[in-house]
């Protein structure tokens, strides 16, 4: 899952920043994925299409029904395909008592902005080191 992992995040990387690598710590060597997807309240899954593992995502479910999407990725090879949008529909479908949906998103990534934003039906809500290149991130919610 690493492997994809760095692909997609580097992808994103190459794509907005023009540099060959990058993604937040332990992104490249399964750290991320073993402190987050492996975390005793989170809930990961993986992504399958035509029984080929192509992606992941890893969801916060809170008694209150305000949830956190911690993250979503796809290979490249399978990203721009609608997949991102059947994955978060996926998720809807799959936790209907939401009332609350927040995730974050480096502010780099216009792609990301506009996958939760004008396809997702996210807003964003705030914005963590406004400026700063590498640190910006956006806060994004989705009420229901």
């Amino acid at each position: 899952m690493t492997r994809i992992m760095k692909r997609s995040f580097d992808e994103d990387t190459r794509i907005h920043l023009n540099k060959e690598e990058g993604g937040p710590p332990g992104y490249d060597n399964g750290d991320f994925l073993r402190k987050w997807a492996l975390h005793e309240d989170s809930t990961a899954f993986k992504v399958e299409l035509d029984s080929k593992l192509i992606g992941m995502y890893i969801v916060w479910i809170f008694p209150n029904n305000e949830n956190m999407l911690g993250t979503i990725f796809i290979d490249p090879e399978y990203q721009n395909q609608g997949l991102g949008l059947k994955i978060w529909k996926h998720i809807e479908q799959k936790y209907p008592n939401a009332k609350v949906w927040r995730t974050e998103t480096p502010g780099f990534s216009k792609r990301n902005h506009n996958f939760y934003v004008n396809k997702c039906g996210f807003s964003i809500v705030k914005i963590l080191n406004p400026g700063d290149m590498l640190d910006e991130s956006y806060v994004l919610e989705k009420r229901y």
